[in-house]
């Protein structure tokens, strides 16, 4: 591993698609993201009870389904402790594939993306077998490859309730021919947990290390620990301030030596979430005093181009290749 032999670019990675634009995790939202100019889409993947994987963000949905305004689920309110933490609320893991599709999938910002919420209501929950026959028909019409760029959401905790999300996901990439050096359609693999990428080596396509601010990803950073990630990782996904740091007034400051480290280890690096919003962009990138007005996104997409970075999570990714249009430009 830490040898991946993609084509040197800035990819465009539609953070679970156009949601800065579309409800998250929506067939509407990924295909947005790649008719905007993404070139993969961002998929967080849970499991059902009955074994299918589905597009949402955490197990949890109450906040991005319309489930609690259901009665027939009224009933399957309760806790879950997920990663150290209690969470209260409607899980995945208790329905079926077909009970979920029931639902539909709502604004998970709407306070911040009051726009989207027009189309809570409009889109059921994907499956990620969907999602891949999207990627395909994206690829054809549009004539450059539409991707995919699925994640093991809380593995640890899927093994545990015995819905274990590895074997789930290497069946549908076999199912679609999304395995070895040359699937149908590019593909990265990507998890928090580094047991999840290597119960997931067999695949043979590239996978990414995501790397959180939290301590204990603290040994990761070093030369020492990116050469031992390049055992079973080809990229790694971190969280921006780890690439370029902020200072305590929240303005970008100088970048840190983690993109030359990782590309010494043979290591991609596609830092995670880029976001059009005030609220979102280093204060000195801030426009006016509207928190979800749209800022000088372009000069933070620039900042990390300069550095040497291979790709972007981003949730608006027209701002983001527009930003690689004129960076590539030299403007």
């Amino acid at each position: 591993m830490g040898t991946n032999t993609r084509e040197p670019s800035i990819e465009i990675i539609s953070h679970r698609g156009a949601s800065g634009h579309r409800p998250e995790h929506t067939l509407g939202s990924y295909e947005l993201g790649a008719r905007f100019g993404g070139d993969f889409i961002e998929v967080d993947l849970v499991a059902t009870s009955d074994g299918a994987l589905v597009a949402r963000h955490d197990p949890e949905i109450g906040g991005t389904t319309d489930v609690a305004d259901r009665p027939e689920f009224a009933g399957r309110e309760t806790s879950r402790i997920i990663d150290g933490a209690e969470i209260t609320g409607w899980f995945v893991e208790d329905f079926t594939l077909a009970e979920l599709k029931t639902l539909r999938a709502t604004e998970r910002l709407p306070h911040v993306r009051p726009e989207n919420t027009a189309h809570d209501g409009e889109y059921e929950i994907p499956t990620l077998a969907e999602i891949i026959e999207l990627a395909k028909e994206l690829t054809a019409e549009l004539g450059r490859p539409i991707g995919v760029y699925p994640e093991t959401k809380h593995p640890a905790y899927h093994r545990s309730i015995g819905l274990a999300l590895e074997p789930l996901l290497e069946t549908e990439l076999d199912e679609n021919g999304l395995r070895g050096p040359e699937p149908e359609v590019p593909v990265y693999l990507q998890s928090f947990e580094a047991d999840s990428l290597r119960a997931l080596a067999d695949v043979g396509v590239a996978r990414v290390f995501l790397l959180g601010g939290e301590e204990h990803f603290r040994p990761y950073l070093t030369p020492e620990g990116l050469a031992d990630v390049a055992t079973f990782a080809d990229a790694i996904g971190p969280a921006k301030d780890l690439v370029i740091s902020r200072d305590t007034d929240g303005n970008l400051t100088e970048p840190t030596s983690l993109v030359d480290d990782a590309h010494e280890a043979g290591l991609l690096v596609h830092p995670f979430t880029f976001r059009s919003e005030n609220r979102f962009l280093p204060t000195n990138f801030r426009s006016g005093g509207d928190p979800n007005a749209y800022g000088g996104f372009a000069a933070e997409y620039e900042a990390f181009f300069e550095v040497g970075v291979d790709g972007v999570f981003t949730d608006h990714s027209r701002h983001a290749f527009l930003a690689r249009e004129l960076f590539e430009r030299g403007e």
